[in-house]
């Protein structure tokens, strides 16, 4: 069985993430840790699922089993444990969250020391030590060797500065209306504070976390809300975050949505006035549109693509000394400032841009090229046959290809689904297109 997903451990909670599954992984990661203990401290923070109480406790009983001390800072956005793992001079940072799913599902994240996601070869250390019951044992500690825990409720303001301080000392929001939609989650605190401690005037939306109503028909997934009370309110800008906050959506001042690849092309280009953008280059997965990485070019900035998950939109950024990455889903790295998906830094590097475009509009300045044309279809299939061993698809990509149109297929890896995006410059064309792609996999997929 295998533990680790692409961004932790998650699934629903009770279920696959109960109270043992928790407690015994914190067991694994407090054994892997303490070979490389500096404190003997691990950070421990969540969001505002109901389930969130029982996993933590959980983790807490694990951690100080095998003698770990742990620091509790309850509800706090993901970015917010990466940073103040480090801060803190904690051995490691764990965060309690299933992101932008449901209440009903929840998860288990790890930062190491620096704040950093573990990679693939750390997450199967520990679940070699999740699985081996004598290791389990030999290290549960005794007397006074069992661990602490103790809750801390003071160190939301150290995450306030460090946001605050991403943005010029100098500059204030005074004159700017925002709405904040804080999707009933990790956010509903630090992201109305830090807005209104910087001079704008706020409007906050879905702030009332219960423990079930986490992401439920709002935030980054729903912004459509957040639409209709930017243009309510005749706002100048509206942010919706993800439920653990490491995600961003923008609406503009006229409530409509701002394309995440947009996005992306905007902060790259203010980074490079600034002189910040480091080695020129930017990172996107291969799900963002052709129009991002054409107008890039022009703009002499570099696109590296990589495969869809922040967690490798970061490893791209570190091999190649990079500054900004993201995904069209609203995950923005802002390494200067994060080491992780950051949706609170990056709402405030867009409000930077807003206002040193004086008298221009968000939907002016967030609109700088169209998108081409994209299909995206969700065909079932009865076999999951490699893809390289059909026959003919090699010669399929290449008269994609030919054509102008990019294609990316795959299989889901949940469902008995095959994933067909086709992009290009002509929407008649990949119309054309898509249907005689759908053809060729339903013959050999469902034949």
């Amino acid at each position: 069985m295998k533990l680790f997903g692409t961004d932790g451990v998650r699934g629903m909670a009770g279920e696959k993430i109960n109270a043992m599954l928790a407690m015994r992984l914190a067991m694994a990661a407090g054994i892997y840790f303490r070979k490389y203990s500096v404190t003997n401290k691990i950070l421990v923070g969540k969001d505002t699922r109901r389930s969130g109480y029982m996993i933590e406790n959980a983790i807490v009983s694990g951690l100080t089993a095998v003698g770990y001390d742990v620091r509790q800072i309850g509800p706090m956005p993901t970015p917010a444990i990466a940073f103040l793992t480090e801060d803190l001079r904690c051995d490691a940072g764990i965060m309690i969250s299933a992101s932008h799913n449901p209440y009903y599902d929840n998860g288990i994240k790890f930062f190491d020391k620096r704040g950093n996601k573990l990679g693939e070869m750390i997450e199967a250390e520990i679940e070699k030590i999740y699985f081996d019951d004598d290791i389990i044992n030999q290290h549960q500690a005794k007397n006074m060797d069992i661990g602490q825990s103790r809750r801390i409720d003071d160190v939301i303001g150290r995450y306030i500065v460090h946001i605050k301080n991403s943005i010029p000392r100098s500059m204030t929001l005074s004159g700017l209306r925002v709405v904040l939609d804080v999707a009933n989650g990790a956010a509903y605190k630090v992201a109305p504070t830090v807005f209104s401690e910087l001079g704008a005037d706020v409007i906050t939306i879905n702030d009332d976390p219960n423990g079930r109503n986490i992401n439920e028909a709002c935030g980054a997934l729903h912004p459509q809300k957040l639409g209709e009370e930017v243009r309510r309110y005749r706002a100048d800008i509206g942010f919706a975050f993800d439920g653990d906050a490491d995600r961003l959506v923008v609406v503009d001042e006229r409530g409509e949505i701002v394309d995440g690849d947009k996005l992306i092309a905007v902060l790259a280009t203010h980074l490079k006035a600034q002189e910040r953008l480091s080695n020129n280059g930017v990172v996107a997965t291969v799900m963002s549109n052709q129009a991002l990485e054409d107008y890039l070019k022009e703009k002499d900035i570099e696109l590296y693509r990589c495969s869809v998950g922040d967690k490798y939109v970061l490893e791209v950024m570190q091999k190649e000394g990079l500054s900004l990455g993201g995904e069209k889903s609203g995950h923005l790295i802002l390494s200067d400032y994060a080491k992780t998906g950051d949706g609170l830094a990056a709402a405030l590097q867009v409000v930077v841009i807003l206002l040193r475009n004086k008298g221009a509009r968000a939907s002016e300045i967030l609109n700088p090229f169209k998108l081409y044309p994209q299909i995206l279809e969700n065909v079932k299939i009865n076999n999951k046959i490699p893809l390289e061993e059909l026959e003919g698809y090699k010669e399929l990509l290449d008269d994609l290809e030919k054509e102008g149109i990019r294609a990316l297929i795959r299989y889901s890896g949940t469902e008995n689904l095959l994933r067909i995006l086709l992009e290009g410059k002509d929407s008649k064309q990949i119309l054309e297109k898509m249907q005689e792609v759908l053809e060729f996999f339903d013959k050999r997929l469902n034949g």
